[in-house]
């Protein structure tokens, strides 16, 4: 009974290797190489897959999927003779793993070296200020070297970026400063445009403030003297109104003798109060002299000794009217009164002493 149970178990240690052996299970987007006895026999596709057990052996298995590699930046002689470390990075896919296997021993090795050079070619016919402005024509011209030397190995190869140029640093330095006065000089001219902008609009701004300043004086002065004339000749149309008013009521009233006397009356009260007048002498004979101006104004044509009265009556209001004075002219009033009071004393014994006494019998000199 051990015995067999021993054998039982190696029998069923080996069918579970069988099985094991025969039975391979590729995943998906991969590709398996199957050699019979060191040749190659098959490729598997993803799935389940039978092979002959001991004699049948995958020997690789080959990722489908589109790879990136990054290669190390490497050192690149430009055509002006400068050294610029350039690092790449390769999208590429494998399309036929059978060539991927057998054609090429490694190919990402080989996709690295044939990258660097043919970027040394390229950019051996470039100097420094192309190579920096010129990354899509060396990645397009750097993918097509690319793809035609790796179809045969059953490589397609995608894209191609140069991930960094850097030259050396004195160069840096020496852009740095020319990206530095080039930036200056950008400004200086932006400066000045700006101030010659700015120098123009305020000149054009002078320039409609002046007009506008001078058309709104223009106008001014056109509408002042328009103005002026307006008021002259209001004022003209109004003294010529005042005169011939005056005028007819003068010649309405129909005046006498005793009109004039007391029109001069109440101008002597004005005559007193001139800022030159130092002294003002009221003669003695004012009541003489009256009559002697009033026999002069006699001859004066047009002026009656005597009148009927007024051709035209004028309206007076109430015959005895109330009469009410305000502070102002009660005051005015008496000084009125008292400067006419002040001018008879100062003047009397002037005119006791200088002049000799008038006959009243002859006339008032005039």
């Amino acid at each position: 009974m051990p015995v067999a149970l021993v054998l039982l178990a190696l029998i069923a240690v080996f069918a579970v290797v069988v099985l094991a052996r025969t039975v391979r299970i590729v995943p998906q987007a991969r590709a398996a190489i199957v050699e019979r006895f060191g040749k190659y026999k098959v490729t598997l596709p993803a799935g389940l897959n039978v092979v002959v057990p001991f004699v049948d052996k995958v020997r690789y298995m080959i990722d489908l999927r589109e790879q990136v590699v990054s290669f190390p930046p490497q050192p690149v002689i430009t055509e002006d003779n400068l050294v610029v470390s350039i690092d790449t990075v390769i999208y590429f896919q494998v399309t036929d793993p059978v060539s991927a296997t057998y054609e090429i021993a490694n190919y990402i090795q080989a996709v690295e070296q044939l990258t660097m050079t043919t970027l040394r070619n390229i950019v051996g016919g470039m100097d420094l200020e192309e190579t920096l402005t010129s990354r899509d024509n060396i990645n397009s011209r750097l993918r097509g070297v690319l793809d035609e030397a790796t179809g045969k190995w059953g490589i397609r190869v995608n894209r191609v970026e140069l991930k960094g140029i850097d030259p050396p640093p004195s160069i840096k330095d020496s852009m740095e400063k020319q990206m530095r006065a080039d930036r200056e000089k950008r400004a200086v001219i932006l400066t000045a445009e700006g101030q010659r902008q700015a120098a123009i609009l305020t000149a054009e701004g002078s320039k409609q403030s002046a007009i506008l300043s001078a058309e709104g004086a223009r106008e001014s002065q056109i509408l002042r003297a328009q103005a002026d004339r307006e008021a002259s000749i209001l004022r003209a149309q109004g003294e010529g109104q005042a005169i011939q008013t005056v005028f007819q009521a003068i010649h309405d009233g129909r005046p006498d003798q005793s009109l004039l006397a007391y029109q001069y009356l109440q101008m002597m009260p004005k005559i007193a109060q001139g800022d030159a007048n130092k002294l003002w002498i009221v003669p003695s004979e004012i009541g003489r002299a009256l009559e002697g101006l009033g026999s002069t104004m006699n001859s004066l044509k047009g002026i009656p000794d005597d009148v009927d009265g007024p051709l035209t009556r004028v309206d007076m209001g109430p015959s005895e009217p109330e009469i009410t004075l305000d502070e102002t002219l009660s005051t005015t009033h008496e000084e009125v009164a008292a400067a006419i009071a002040a001018a008879e004393e100062s003047s009397r014994p002037t005119r006791e002493s200088s002049e000799p006494p008038v006959d009243p019998g002859e006339p008032a000199s005039q």
